[in-house]
């Protein structure tokens, strides 16, 4: 069995560091899956593409490793056990309806209010799922300071994304097209949803891990239930509206899948240690650097970076200190 999800639950130090660095994979797989969602013309087809060679890849690393070979095997053991609640299976099917988002909602909303909106979900459900002790760390208290750290990480990430809506108002930029607040309100809830889901399914996935004895299976159990989930819809989708265009040649448009397995197997490792809220928190950090840091070295059409993209970069770093660092009690009473 994994030592570290067995027996050892890593410092904040440690695993604070390693939620941001799992974070820097959100940006570029929603770089890609954009891409490949426009050049397919077809979210669906692009969402299925990019679950699947996530799928392909944790198959393969499952057989291959002797970690991986040995969470396969306890798989069904843990489930046929009860030993935790069978729902948690289904937790790749948020990860499905995340992918989902990304390819169908970025193009009407922009990447600026597509950041806004999965953040606020997932800030505000970290502290739930936390609360409710859902997750593998048990139930953490819902302080006044977690509380203002977790509204200045949303302010903080809305001010640095704001460049984007000042382009996108001008129709200068890569953000949401014209149109009126109706007509964006069911696209702006449908990412929103995805964010809330988010800390849930870390928090399945953390609690998953603990029976199975490594992240390794955990991930590849949320690969194989959203890759079901993604392949009915396309099912649905091609036989109502018929195939889109053909595949890509170039190797880039299938790295969005193995993006996703760093970011969900570090999700799973990380909750038992840090909790829900803190390594959600930790990986919105890694997406607003890791997107910066797109922006500065990959710039896409209409990229804008300005010193409130930095500026606000890092207020969200100072803001997830703020709701992480373990204060005292009474530091901040008069």
């Amino acid at each position: 069995m994994d030592s570290m999800t067995s027996t050892h639950r890593l410092p904040l130090l440690a695993g604070l560091p390693l939620a941001v660095g799992s974070g820097l994979a959100i940006p570029v797989q929603g770089r890609i899956n954009g891409a490949l969602g426009a050049r397919l013309d077809d979210g669906i087809a692009a969402s299925v593409v990019s679950f699947s060679t996530g799928l392909l890849l944790m198959l393969l690393i499952s057989l291959v490793l002797p970690r991986g070979r040995a969470g396969l095997a306890s798989i069904l053991p843990a489930v046929r056990n009860r030993a935790f609640p069978r729902i948690y299976v289904l937790a790749g099917g948020i990860g499905a309806l995340f992918v989902f988002a990304q390819s169908f909602t970025v193009g009407i909303l922009g990447v600026a209010l597509f950041t806004v909106a999965t953040v606020t979900g997932q800030t505000l459900s970290g502290l739930l799922v936390d609360r409710l002790g859902i997750g593998p760390a048990g139930k953490k208290s819902v302080t006044g300071i977690r509380i203002i750290g977790c509204v200045l990480t949303i302010a903080a990430v809305a001010w640095a994304v704001s460049p984007r809506f000042s382009a996108a108002a001008g129709g200068t930029g890569a953000g949401a097209p014209d149109a009126g607040p109706s007509a964006l309100l069911l696209p702006l809830l449908l990412p929103v949803l995805a964010g809330f889901l988010m800390s849930f399914q870390q928090a399945m996935n953390g609690t998953a891990t603990v029976h199975y004895g490594t992240p390794i299976a955990a991930t590849l159990v949320n690969f194989v239930a959203g890759s079901l989930v993604l392949w009915t819809a396309y099912g649905i989708k091609l036989a109502v509206a018929g195939p889109g265009n053909p595949l890509p040649g170039e190797w880039w448009y299938y790295v969005g899948g193995p993006m996703g397995c760093v970011f969900i197997g570090l999700g799973a490792l990380l909750v038992r240690s840090l909790g829900v809220l803190v390594t959600g928190l930790g990986m919105i950090a890694g997406q607003l650097l890791g997107s910066l840091a797109l922006d500065l070295i990959l710039p896409a059409p209409g990229t804008v970076v300005a010193p409130a993209t930095v500026l606000g970069t890092i207020l969200t770093l100072a803001a997830i200190v703020l709701a992480t660092l373990p204060w005292p009690r009474g530091a901040f009473r008069r």
